[in-house]
């Protein structure tokens, strides 16, 4: 679960543009805006190796604090990354409060993939959703979801109603409509299966044409 424990120093920050958030990445600050909780956004800068330690441990929250001001619990809105690196380059940070429920998306972790009969057997697992849009208290939103689909055979799909999740969590996708996983044929069997079929079904109709063709000259000879 989420915690409150981890605290964030950032410093206000009035100038903004392009220009100045390339100078603050420069030295080794990240730019980013903070929202809500009913006042104008703020933005401000966070060194950026403090920044990546309290979103890995913090979980959904964490406590801002802005020039030294009292903290205030926020959870992390959007982060941009860099497309080459993957490094942090701006992020907006939401204020919450901790009796009120928010909206979230959480990861969805599949655990017992390889111990599956139907993957033992060649089968192709298939994660078709990763994330999960849920609802809780702030501090009960949990890091990720994970559900075991050891148990799975070739042809099963799991939808979001067979998802167990913590106390106070709520699933906001529709439960039969969501689909997890599936778990299909080996491919190249089922290619090769299919391959067959239709190279069946070309003889078979060519076989067809010729012996309709035949009957028709028998019949006409009779004549």
């Amino acid at each position: 679960m989420a915690s409150t424990t981890t605290r964030l120093n950032v410093s206000s920050r009035a100038s903004a543009g392009s220009r100045a958030a390339r100078r603050l990445r420069r030295g080794g600050r990240v730019p980013g805006v903070l929202y809500g909780g009913g006042a104008e956004p703020v933005g401000f800068d966070a060194d950026a190796r403090e920044l990546r330690l309290a979103l890995a441990s913090s979980g959904a929250v964490l406590d801002l604090s802005v020039d030294g001001e009292k903290p205030t619990p926020v959870v992390l809105k959007e982060a941009q990354r860099h497309p080459v690196r993957g490094e942090t380059v701006h992020v907006d940070l939401l204020r919450v409060r901790l009796d009120q429920a928010i909206s979230a998306v959480v990861p969805l972790e599949l655990t017992g993939v390889e111990d599956s009969p139907g993957v033992k057997q060649g089968g192709v697992l298939e994660q078709i959703t990763r994330e999960l849009n849920v609802e809780a208290l702030p501090t009960a939103i949990p890091e990720s979801i994970v559900h075991d689909v050891s148990e799975m055979e070739i042809g099963d799909t799991i939808v979001l109603s067979a998802l167990g999740v913590p106390e106070g969590v709520t699933l906001l996708d529709d439960l039969e409509e969501t689909v997890l996983a599936t778990l299909s044929p080996p491919r190249l069997q089922s290619e090769v299966s299919e391959e067959i079929e239709a190279e069946t079904e070309v003889v078979g109709e060519e076989g067809a044409q010729a012996q309709g063709a035949e009957d028709a000259s028998e019949g006409s000879g009779e004549e």
